[in-house]
C-alpha cells in the first residue's frame, strides 16, 4: 500500500489525495478520479472528491481498516495494540475489550492513557521535525508514488537535479542525454525528468514510448527499462502499451 510517503496527516485520514493537475488519487490502490468529471454511481451523479470517497468506502471497506494493515515498521504498533484499537474504533467498552482480551478494565483503561500519550507525542515530534527543517523539504526533489525500495538513492535536492542535468544532458528543451548516468541516484534524477515530457495519464502504445526515448537517447532499451525497473513507468504484460499511471495499464488490461 502506497499510502504515507509524501503524505500530510490529513491526506493519510482521508485516504486520498489531490494532485497539482486536479486528480484524486486513492491512497489504496490505482484508481484516479478527475476534478470537474461526473461519476455514475450505483445510478446516481457524483463528483470526483465524494466518487473517492465511494469507491474507498465500497474496494476498500474504511481508511481505518487499511491503515491497520500497516507493519509495524509503518506504524510501530504491535499486533495486540492493533487489536485493541479496532475494538476501540468499534466502540467497545473497557469491560467488553477486557473480556474479549483476557484482561481486566483497568488494564485497558491504562492501554486507552498509553495510546493518548503516544498521540500527543507523536504531534509534538511532527511540529518539531516540520519547523526544523522548514525551507528544507522544498528543496527536496518529490518521490514517485511507485518507486522500488526508497533509500538514500531518492534523496536529491533541486541543486543536485540541476547539477546532473548540466553534466548529463546536451539541451534539455528538447531533452537529449550525452550519457546513461552509471550512479543510481544520477540516474532516477534523470529518469525523473524524461517523465516531465510525458502526459501522466495517457496510454502510449510500445511504437510511440520507443520514438519518444529514441529523441532523448539513442539507446532507448536501456531507457525503457530503467523506467520501468525503477518504477516511473508501468507496461501491460504483452508490453504493446505504456503509462505513467498503474491505474490505466490495468484499464487497458481490463479490455483486452
Amino acid at each position: 500500500m502506497k499510502i504515507t510517503r509524501e503524505k500530510n496527516l490529513d491526506e493519510i485520514k482521508n485516504g486520498y489525495t489531490k494532485d497539482k493537475r486536479n486528480f484524486y488519487h486513492c491512497n489504496f490502490c490505482d484508481a484516479v478520479f478527475e476534478d470537474g468529471e461526473i461519476f455514475p454511481i450505483n445510478g446516481h451523479f457524483y463528483r470526483a472528491e465524494k466518487a473517492v470517497q465511494m469507491h474507498i468506502q465500497k474496494e476498500h471497506g474504511s481508511v481505518f481498516e487499511q491503515l491497520l494493515q500497516l507493519d509495524k515498521k509503518s506504524c510501530s504498533l504491535t499486533d495486540v495494540q492493533k487489536k485493541l484499537l479496532q475494538y476501540i474504533h468499534e466502540g467497545k467498552t473497557d469491560k467488553e475489550i477486557a473480556s474479549l482480551t483476557s484482561t481486566s478494565a483497568s488494564t485497558v483503561r491504562h492501554q486507552r492513557f498509553v495510546f493518548r500519550e503516544k498521540a500527543r507525542q507523536a504531534k509534538m515530534y511532527l511540529a518539531l521535525y516540520e519547523l526544523s527543517v522548514e525551507g528544507m523539504m522544498d528543496n527536496l526533489l518529490e518521490v514517485h508514488d511507485h518507486a522500488a525500495q526508497v533509500d538514500e538513492r531518492y534523496v536529491a535536492t533541486s541543486e543536485d537535479e540541476e547539477q546532473v542535468l548540466k553534466t548529463m544532458t546536451l539541451s534539455i528543451d528538447p531533452l537529449k542525454l550525452k550519457q546513461i548516468p552509471a550512479k543510481e541516484k544520477k540516474k532516477i534524477i534523470i529518469l525523473r525528468k524524461i517523465c516531465e515530457f510525458l502526459e501522466p495519464h495517457q496510454v502510449y502504445s510500445e511504437e510511440e514510448i520507443n520514438a519518444f526515448l529514441k529523441q532523448i537517447f539513442e539507446d532507448f532499451v536501456s531507457l525503457r527499462r530503467y523506467l520501468i525497473e525503477y518504477g516511473f513507468l508501468h507496461r501491460t504484460k504483452d508490453c504493446q502499451f505504456y503509462s505513467m499511471d498503474l491505474g490505466r495499464i490495468r484499464e487497458v488490461e481490463d479490455h483486452e
